[in-house]
């Protein structure tokens, strides 16, 4: 379908691609599996606040239905694209399958830039998006989610915007939204504690010790921050960080009191004192014990695979790693890749546990809500690791064919309808 031509949905079939080759699923089913559900684009027009309307380009995409309301995240940045949109609402799916979560997956968007809007301006946005999709998502159609340039503020106007056409208030309708209006304690830490504790279990099972282990972390956003305070907690040395702006290294480690205050002031981890500025294409090939790149997809590539200087890649971000530089891991058994359908999930699964929370009305302790989600991570790392032993096939393959073989089975179970 050409009207998701873009690097990153191509990448994401050919994924598709090869693992529908690994589990010999039919031609006739592979079309279903693959492309979307249903695709919406909308006008978003926006008064700024020098008086002038601009209007912006807004997504929604919903993959597939199979398995209950598709789930996932909300992105504002001037490059989000329909395409993109689809190929991330193609992860999510794989993802909330591997993880046994009753959704299919989403991914929606407005091509803007909101380091240049006020407030304002970002309320008047999001608030009008959600208008446009009213019809489209709700808590058992559909349920957004934070992503890249939205926080739980984006959330809370969503979530204000659809309570008021419902004429009730609906937190269940969006996920990551603050703890004061149904938000759920430890969720904006979720995914940076899933991906640390991944890496923790990962260090397991190649016999490294953490105390003695060095961690390189590419974006220090929620993310990425939450990853490298969490391996600082095990014991990991962290060596450097960067963000959009720049980076910084450290080979004796960072200290990430003063480097947290360095952000809090500056937005920024560049040209942070305590370390020397570094590129993020040197930051990837810097030597370390665990690589996290917490960012942008297709970071890793044919281009730069063989520079790769860890013994953990644990992916914190959708798609950093393309195919190509997949073929090239393949053949590195000295790098444990923890992909990121599986390593980055801890974001859906205290998000579910926010839903199930909001439509009950019965809240969790973050401990509680901590340990169900290092259970299910574990559950779905031991599977994971168990198939790519038991079949000979990387962990990013044994990951993917668990949850696109979740998938089939459901559609194939609720059958075609005429």
């Amino acid at each position: 379908m050409h009207v998701y031509d873009h690097p990153t949905f191509h990448m994401a079939c050919r994924q598709f691609d090869l693992v529908a080759d690994h589990l010999d699923i039919p031609a006739n089913d592979r079309d279903r599996l693959k492309y979307p559900k249903r695709a919406l684009t909308v006008a978003v027009p926006v008064r700024r606040d020098d008086g002038k309307v601009e209007v912006f380009a807004g997504y929604r995409v919903q993959h597939h239905l199979a398995l209950g309301p598709t789930k996932g995240g909300m992105r504002y940045h001037p490059d989000v694209t329909v395409g993109e949109v689809a190929a991330l609402a193609m992860w999510m799916s794989w993802k909330c399958a591997l993880m046994n979560l009753p959704y299919g997956g989403a991914k929606g968007g407005v091509a803007c830039d909101p380091t240049q809007m006020s407030i304002g301006e970002l309320e008047r946005l999001t608030r009008r998006f959600t208008q446009e999709l009213i019809h489209f998502i709700g808590p058992q159609v559909d349920i957004p989610a934070p992503d890249l340039g939205t926080n739980e503020q984006t959330m809370a106007w969503m979530m204000d915007t659809y309570s008021v056409h419902a004429g009730q208030a609906t937190p269940a309708v969006v996920t990551g939204k603050p703890v004061a209006i149904g938000g759920s304690l430890g969720r904006r830490e979720a995914t940076g504690r899933g991906v640390s504790y991944l890496a923790n279990r990962a260090m397991d099972t190649i016999g490294l010790n953490a105390n003695e282990a060095t961690a390189v972390v590419q974006g220090f956003g929620n993310v990425g921050s939450v990853a490298a305070y969490s391996l600082a907690r095990y014991g990991v040395k962290i060596i450097a960080v960067s963000d959009a702006f720049g980076g910084t290294l450290n080979a004796r480690g960072l200290d990430l009191g003063k480097l947290q205050k360095h952000v809090a002031r500056t937005k920024s981890v560049a040209h942070f004192p305590g370390g020397e500025s570094i590129s993020n294409e040197q930051l990837l090939v810097t030597p370390c014990d665990i690589l996290v790149p917490a960012a942008m997809e297709r970071q890793i590539t044919a281009a730069n695979v063989n520079q790769i200087k860890c013994r953990i890649l644990a992916e914190g971000a959708n798609g950093p790693t393309t195919p190509d530089a997949d073929l090239v891991l393949d053949q590195r058994p000295d790098v444990f890749v923890i992909p990121d359908i599986l390593c980055n999930a801890g974001g859906v699964v205290v998000s579910y546990f926010e839903w199930v929370q909001d439509l009950q009305s019965f809240f969790w302790s973050e401990t509680e809500i901590t340990d169900k989600l290092f259970r299910l991570l574990e559950n779905a790392f031991t599977q994971t690791l168990h198939l790519s032993r038991k079949q000979n096939i990387s962990m990013r393959m044994a990951a993917l064919s668990l949850g696109v073989a979740r998938v089939r089975e459901a559609k194939k179970l609720r059958g075609l309808f005429p």
